[in-house]
């Protein structure tokens, strides 16, 4: 199956199924190398990303643990998804990214590293902060929201609303040789804080009491 049948179709299925809105699609560059760093809290978040109305050319990094279920891995391979193994330095998936950004494409990526079984906000890791560093490209944030209970909705006959708001895109200064690791750490907690201040207190979890939120929404 080609990409664009297979976004034909998730586009399908979302709409009959769920009731999702995609706000914030303004901050979406139409063109250019783009990160998109978004929290994770369902399987669902992955084809909620491949189908958004601006960037066709998106593709993800996806863990390869998700490589055990048969439809997740079928899908993320006709999607163009790049596997990483969260476990170790994964030279071959970042080298992989990297080609994706220099060709001039957006690049999906969970800076939470996993998927939240709580619907709460996880600590980030600074792979998404690293790449973006080495590439000198912007990051729009993203907050996925309504997808932890979606399934259960969709199986009692109940449409799951689900919202998909951007933030505005915005860029790293690079980082100098002194406090490198505390810098990194910053920036880590700049993406995960802008992506808490589209989402509601309720799923916050980690960041709940982060300065830098509460600095982002009181603006």
């Amino acid at each position: 199956m080609k990409k664009t049948t297979l976004r034909t179709i998730v586009t399908f299925l979302i709409k009959f199924l769920t009731r999702t809105e995609y706000l914030g699609l303004e901050n979406i560059p139409d063109s250019g190398a783009l990160i998109i760093a978004t929290n994770h809290m369902h399987y669902m978040d992955i084809p909620l990303l491949f189908i958004n109305p601006v960037r066709a050319d998106l593709t993800a990094l996806v863990t390869t643990k998700y490589q055990n279920h048969w439809f997740i891995r079928w899908f993320c391979q006709t999607a163009g998804g790049i596997w990483i193994n969260r476990d170790i330095a994964d030279f071959t998936a970042m080298q992989a990214a990297s080609k994706v950004l220099k060709e001039g494409s957006a690049l999906g990526i969970s800076p939470e590293g996993t998927r939240s079984h709580t619907a709460q906000l996880l600590p980030g890791k600074p792979g998404t902060v690293l790449l973006a560093l080495k590439m000198g490209v912007p990051i729009v944030p993203v907050a996925i929201t309504g997808t932890e209970k979606a399934f259960w909705r969709i199986f009692t006959l109940r449409h799951p609303q689900i919202t998909v708001r951007f933030g505005q895109a915005f860029t790293l200064l690079p980082v100098g040789p002194e406090n490198r690791e505390q810098m990194y750490q910053q920036y880590t907690d700049e993406i995960m804080c802008r992506i808490a201040a589209l989402m509601s207190e309720k799923y916050w979890g980690y960041y709940r009491n982060h300065p830098r939120l509460k600095e982002l929404i009181k603006k």
